[in-house]
């Protein structure tokens, strides 16, 4: 059944009005409960934009949002209350390159946790990738490549990113 929630969100929904257009109707809704219906797990209030793509092994918590035409892999977690900007990009898995015997085409790819906390907010573009741990309440600036974990209360930006200053606690 999730299969199907999948696939009738990635044919008819996901390319449906944002919320904020006059003309909106009642899409966000439906693209809001095709998803939680296909996810591993879902909290409630979850918000999905326009153009938004997550795996269905994947999970999201409480009042979160999955910005406009943003990618989010295969075995992510995504905590509570996680705001987004547009085109940021979640991966889980990464090609393997250890071998100068063979191509690395011909290598595979490792598949690894990608947790992103609670109370965070992902800029525009920014990307995070396979196995990185985002911390609770981090802002990451748009734009950042974050390769590494963040710990608790960070704000980051930059490529890649770096910590910046700390939120008041």
């Amino acid at each position: 059944m999730k299969r199907l929630f999948f696939l009738i969100y990635l044919i008819l929904f996901k390319n449906t009005p944002e919320d904020y257009r006059p003309y909106s109707l009642f899409f966000p809704s439906i693209r809001s409960f095709l998803v939680r219906n296909y996810l591993s797990s879902c909290g409630k209030n979850l918000r999905v934009k326009k153009g938004a793509e997550i795996s269905l092994k994947s999970t999201v918590g409480n009042h979160s949002e999955l910005g406009t035409r943003c990618m989010i892999q295969s075995s992510v977690q995504i905590g509570d209350y996680v705001i987004m900007g547009p085109d940021v990009k979640i991966y889980s898995r990464n090609h393997l390159f250890s071998s100068l015997e063979k191509p690395i085409k011909n290598q595979g790819k490792g598949y690894f946790k990608t947790i992103i906390g609670n109370d965070v907010w992902l800029g525009a573009n920014v990307i995070i990738t396979a196995g990185c741990r985002i911390g609770n309440h981090v802002v990451v600036a748009a734009g950042a490549v974050v390769t590494k974990d963040i710990p608790d209360y960070a704000v980051v930006g930059g490529v890649p990113a770096k910590i910046l200053k700390y939120r008041n606690q």
